[in-house]
């Protein structure tokens, strides 16, 4: 699954609160294993393959990046 492919398939949950199990939910959905949440520490290096899920200052998920 590409990267636009990912960011359609996870658009439902833009604009929802963000909790646990919404990483696992991404990772099932994707097939990705690298699925990092808000406040989560991650390493520096270049993953293309990791999502980072953004959420707003009251933990609403706006989006998703990739590296």
């Amino acid at each position: 699954m590409t990267n636009e492919q990912i960011i359609e398939t996870l658009q439902p949950f833009v604009g929802t609160p963000y909790a646990p199990g919404v990483k696992a939910a991404i990772g099932d959905l994707t097939g990705r294993s690298r699925v990092v949440g808000p406040r989560e520490f991650t390493t520096r290096e270049f993953d293309p393959q990791r999502i980072h899920i953004l959420v707003d200052a009251s933990g609403t998920i706006t989006g998703f990046t990739f590296n």
